[in-house]
């Protein structure tokens, strides 16, 4: 098992500091924000696709520093009925390019969220009420979800690259029975970018649904939520902004300071026994530390718990 980083991380620095802090901490790979969601810190997917000197030079210095890349995230919503959906579907497309450039065989990313029909803006179904719910869901997938995808993914392949979906809130796929509703038509081009923190705020346990992927999970996020007392009030749905933190249901938080340091640990060890023994890709989006010291805090936890998952096979 592997410590990576997903340097959105550290943006607020150069390639060059965040490459040099990253392997100072010990990580041994790095994932790069590419668009749509991410500001693209250290890279400029224009230029590397258009440059090959370009390319060497991203690769030189992530080699010279002991690093590997353990994917390229385009996460965006391609499926958005404006200009943002036509802009972050161009996005995938031109990573998966990039990637084959590269030399990189992961690509992640969201499902995409369409809209209803004639909205204009993504519509997110979480129930079968009020009736026309299930009818705006079923339009969703035959209509904008699966002929999107069914292009897609053919693309990838021909690259010999692996789509990463990452199951998120107000995504298509948020959850193991959307994925595989998804893989099983576009087949196994698409595996799963495992992020606990997403399952957790909404109810889920990481280890039961590690054990129902299985083998279809391809990338690994670290990242933790933290759920609030307010939340037995209130419930977990929230729609506040993710800052000030302690005004929320629940917060996304660096490794340990929401689920104990001993549930990661089982978290690991169930990855293990499904057969994944690769990268965990740290994605810090703790808004009560300081960069530095969230990063960090998750390496230690994660550094502790694959010492530990390791014992197991001795």
């Amino acid at each position: 098992m592997k410590i990576g980083f997903n340097t959105d991380g550290f943006g607020h620095i150069l390639t060059e500091e965040c490459l040099d802090q990253t392997a100072e901490l010990g990580i041994t790979n790095v994932e790069f924000g590419m668009g749509g969601w991410s500001s693209a810190p250290h890279v400029n997917i224009a230029e590397l696709l258009a440059s090959a000197a370009a390319r060497d030079q991203l690769l030189g210095k992530v080699r010279d520093r002991g690093l590997e890349i353990s994917a390229l995230n385009c996460s965006g919503n391609q499926l958005h009925p404006g200009e943002t959906g036509s802009s972050d579907s161009q996005l995938a497309y031109d990573t998966v390019e990039l990637a084959a450039l590269l030399g990189v065989g992961r690509v992640v990313m969201m499902s995409g969220l369409p809209a209803g029909p004639g909205d204009n803006h993504p519509n997110w179904i979480t129930s079968s009420w009020p009736p026309e719910a299930m009818e705006i869901l079923e339009w969703q997938w035959k209509e904008r979800i699966l002929p999107w995808w069914r292009a897609f993914a053919p693309a990838a392949a021909k690259k010999g690259l692996r789509i990463c979906v990452e199951q998120h809130g107000r995504q298509a796929v948020y959850n193991s029975e959307s994925f595989f509703r998804l893989r099983e038509d576009v087949g196994p081009t698409i595996g799963v970018n495992f992020d606990p923190s997403h399952l957790i705020w909404m109810g889920g346990d990481p280890v039961s649904a590690i054990r129902e992927l299985g083998s279809s999970i391809y990338h690994v996020h670290g990242k933790d939520t933290r759920v609030e007392p307010q939340s037995r009030i209130n419930g977990l749905l929230d729609t506040k902004p993710v800052i000030p933190v302690r005004v929320r249901f629940w917060n996304y938080v660096s490794l340990g300071h929401g689920t104990p340091v001993r549930a990661w640990l089982e978290i690991v060890r169930a990855l293990r026994a499904v057969g994944y023994d690769d990268v965990i890709s740290i994605e810090n989006e703790d808004y009560s530390l300081d960069a530095e010291e969230a990063v960090s805090t998750s390496v230690s936890a994660l550094r502790f718990c694959i010492a530990e998952s390791a014992k197991d096979r001795s």
